[in-house]
């Protein structure tokens, strides 16, 4: 489970050290993707597996289930921890998220959000001022 927020650096080549608590669900490999928001997602392969198969059984002929796709796969990478718990992040997909040295790395319980640290505090406004209005209308769900 991935809970918290972190403050880490990308190195010059592009590698992001994870928080030593994240590690140990990620040895087996990740997938980096686009976010939803301007962001990117890290997902452990036996989360991401079920979501891949899930999104694999909608029906193609829906153009919004042909942008989810596309959204999902099209730049997602596959890659492994190295040694000191780096994960490389594309280039690509940093410039989508606008990622350059500093990000914020938050666990999102079954995976993680990579942000920059401005897009973050504007999120985490975001969620202070509307939070309230949220846990109202989803509280069915909690």
């Amino acid at each position: 489970m991935f809970l918290g927020r972190h403050n880490h650096n990308l190195d010059a080549k592009g590698r992001l050290a994870l928080p030593a608590r994240f590690r140990d669900p990620l040895v087996e490999g990740v997938v980096v993707t686009r976010g939803f928001d301007p962001c990117l997602l890290v997902y452990p392969l036996d989360a991401w597996m079920p979501l891949a198969e899930r999104v694999a059984v909608l029906s193609i002929s829906d153009p919004d289930v042909r942008k989810l796709r596309r959204m999902l796969f099209a730049d997602a990478v596959d890659v492994q921890l190295d040694g000191q718990g780096r994960v490389l992040i594309p280039s690509e997909l940093r410039a989508y998220a606008s990622i350059e040295r500093e990000a914020v790395v938050v666990g999102v319980h079954t995976f993680i959000e990579i942000w920059t640290p401005e897009t973050w505090q504007a999120q985490a406004e975001n969620i202070e001022r509307d939070g309230a209005t949220i846990a109202e209308r989803l509280a069915d769900l909690i």
